[in-house]
């Protein structure tokens, strides 16, 4: 079977904020290409896209679902994302997939939290972007007001290349054709001389022309060309108007789809890193095979499921490709094309292509297929939001234990932005999110797909010991129990190590004179490094310290590895109690975005937080950003208090900053709850 050319592939992200109609425009799309018959709808669970169970039961998307139709001769891959924040790792993950980037904004709630963050990470990436502006039908929506408002946040570079008809029952191609009409606002001259006018200034030579003889002087390829040029250095970003639910704009927003949106020859690829040299996939079906897997998923009925995006060469069934850079290579057995959850088997998928593998264990997300037996090869890493926030676990049965860690590593698999820890400083197992829902899902999974039921609660700090000064330490370890003894006696001294100390610990025997053999320091180390994992003063991990070992006493007959590793951990914990011992806690950097009315309740309540506003600015004229580092322990019900103070119009992430010292009075009653394990002596 020949291989489809790349210059008739069409790869586009549908993102968007929750509730903006992606997955219904997607359904309109297959429909009015001919690829279903019937409309589904989200309400009744019966769309192409949300197919899950638990997007059955939650009414919204959890997941990308990757679809794919033809239209004027061209085959587009669309990948359907979710739109709500605690997802939104999923609809990033997706990037590296396609050439553009398709924001959909809901006409009469305009641009929400989701939709900012969406556009800026899709600039940062330098991907083609262009934004729809879909239910036009609703009465509520004031379509020359969202427009603006769009233009107001994301830059003068988004611009019409069609307009609402004035009544909202199709719309009216302001780029291509110059035909007048009745629109609900602008007048299709006016918006052909600015998209024209903002297409040219790309071509010098393009620009002068338009000059001497105005857009009718122009030659239409060259523009076309100047057109996705623009969008490729992102000097332009087109708006469509459309309504999924009554079908207008629908086919205007086909063609500019299959005509003028980048085909994989067109886009700005990220490169890949092989031997440590980067270089960019070329997509050409006869040079090495590179793809690269941006999904993973379990199906019940084939297993593990990767999706991959071929950049470069062709896959075929019965290929051998090696993943990343192992050294073995996997054969591929079959290959499918992916329509939902249908999965279809074929002969080749080219550069370009969207395609899937099944019941190969070792496909990873972010993984990359490729046929070269040398050195590996990886996609330069894509930033994904970092999983703040946290629910402890603890499993209701422990007979669950083997089950709830298969379960985790498939769901960890499955999701890049979900990760389980055992936090060895507070005893507990914690899985990491973006946000309560996601950990809600999560947990829902747990019991419906495995059967594991867990109780939950919020995580312990995850405080640090370490030391803010100098002391020396010393413990004399002697017992006699009737026959052999234990004797081991050991002086040592501690000092703390600089912030950026690569290893958070040094140990040096310092003894002369042989008055500690040899043979008993690594004991002696072992004993310290005992505290250095439980804790001296709270029971937390503690770093940044240097030991010195520099004097002690032995036994002939008595000194035993057991006794200078009494020894060691007491001198050490003695010495630690004198050198001024502190807590260190995390700090989390926060980004809040929140109509402007709230930014000094916002401001306010971070301060009570022990918080430090760093950086406030406006996003337009009516929404602000707030940028703070707090203390993560005083954020675990911050999702709920950002609703209760924005009345849920608020949104925030978070990402590790790093550790500052805990205050003296918190510190107090750290110190007085802890109650050591041993109680020796």
């Amino acid at each position: 079977m020949a291989v489809r050319d790349p210059a008739d592939i069409r790869n586009i992200c549908l993102c968007g904020h929750a509730g903006s109609g992606k997955t219904s425009l997607t359904e309109r799309l297959l429909h009015d290409s001919g690829v279903i018959g019937r409309l589904g709808m989200v309400e009744e669970g019966n769309t192409v896209s949300d197919w899950t169970e638990e997007e059955h039961h939650h009414k919204y998307s959890l997941q990308p679902s990757v679809v794919h139709f033809e239209h004027e001769g061209r085959l587009i891959n669309l990948i359907d994302t979710p739109g709500m924040s605690d997802f939104i790792g999923h609809a990033i993950a997706c990037f590296p997939a396609v050439e553009t980037v398709v924001i959909v904004i809901d006409a009469h709630k305009g641009v929400e939290s989701s939709t900012r963050r969406l556009f800026q990470v899709a600039q940062d990436r330098k991907l083609p972007t262009a934004l729809i502006i879909n239910k036009i039908d609703s009465p509520e929506a004031e379509l020359e007001a969202v427009t603006e408002r769009v233009r107001d946040v994301f830059g003068s570079a988004c611009l019409p290349v069609n307009l609402p008809m004035g009544d909202r029952s199709g719309v009216v191609d302001v780029f291509e054709s110059t035909e007048s009409a009745e629109t609900a606002f602008s007048s299709p001259a006016d918006a052909h001389t600015q998209i024209v006018e903002q297409v040219v200034e790309v071509d010098e030579e393009l620009m002068e022309e338009y000059l001497e003889k105005g857009a009718e002087g122009l030659n239409p390829h060259r523009v076309h060309a100047a057109f996705e040029q623009a969008l490729r250095e992102g000097h332009l970003v087109p708006i469509l108007y459309c309504s999924a639910r009554t079908a207008a704009g629908i086919d205007q927003l086909l063609h500019v789809t299959s005509s003028l949106l980048p085909s994989p020859l067109e886009g700005n690829p990220r490169p890949f890193v092989s031997a440590g040299t980067e270089f960019h996939a070329e997509p050409e079906p006869d040079k090495p095979s590179i793809a690269h897997v941006f999904k993973v998923s379990t199906d019940k009925h084939v297993g593990k499921l990767g999706v991959f995006r071929v950049h470069q060469g062709t896959v075929r069934p019965k290929s051998e490709l090696y993943i990343d850079d192992e050294r073995k290579p996997l054969r591929i057995a079959h290959i499918m094309r992916v329509q939902g959850k249908e999965h279809h088997e074929c002969e080749t998928l080219g550069p370009g292509e969207i395609g899937a593998v099944a019941k190969i264990d070792e496909v990873v997300f972010d993984g990359v297929l490729h046929s070269d037996s040398g050195e590996g090869v990886r996609l330069k890493p894509l930033p994904l939001p970092q999983p703040m926030f946290g629910l402890a676990v603890e499993l209701t049965s422990h007979a669950d234990e083997a089950k709830f860690s298969t379960a985790m590593q498939k769901l960890t698999a499955e999701d890049p932005c979900l990760k389980v820890e055992r936090i060895a400083a507070t005893h507990q197992t914690v899985i990491r999110g973006l946000g309560e829902l996601h950990l809600r899902v999560v947990l829902e999974k747990l019991e419906a797909q495995y059967g594991i039921k867990v109780e939950t609660s919020q995580p312990k700090v995850a405080y640090k010991e370490t030391i803010a000064g100098k002391a020396d330490g010393h413990h004399r370890h002697k017992k006699q129990t009737g026959g052999a003894g234990q004797f081991g006696e050991v002086y040592l001294r501690v000092a703390p190590l600089p912030p950026d100390s690569e290893n958070g610990f040094e140990f040096e025997n310092a003894t002369v004179g042989g008055s500690i053999p040899r043979q008993f320091m690594p004991a002696i180390e072992k004993g310290i490094r005992q505290v250095l994992a439980d804790g001296a003063v709270a029971g937390y991990p503690m770093s940044g310290v240097r030991v010195e070992v520099y004097d002690g006493k032995h036994h002939d007959v008595d000194s035993k590895e057991i006794a200078f590793i009494t020894a060691g951990r007491k001198a050490f914990i003695d010495a630690i109690k004198k050198a001024n011992p502190v807590l260190l806690e995390p700090f989390v950097e926060v980004e809040v975005t929140a109509p402007a009315e709230f930014m000094g309740d916002i401001t306010g309540d971070l301060s009570t937080k022990r918080g430090r506003v760093n950086d406030t600015a406006m996003v337009g004229s009516d929404t602000c950003i707030i940028k703070a580092v707090a203390p993560l322990g005083e954020l675990q019900n911050y999702a709920t208090e950002l609703k209760s103070i924005t009345g849920g119009s608020g949104s925030f992430v978070m990402d590790y900053s790093h550790d500052e010292q805990t205050p003296p009075h918190i510190q107090q009653e750290v110190i007085a709850a802890y109650k050591p394990r041993d109680e020796e002596d």
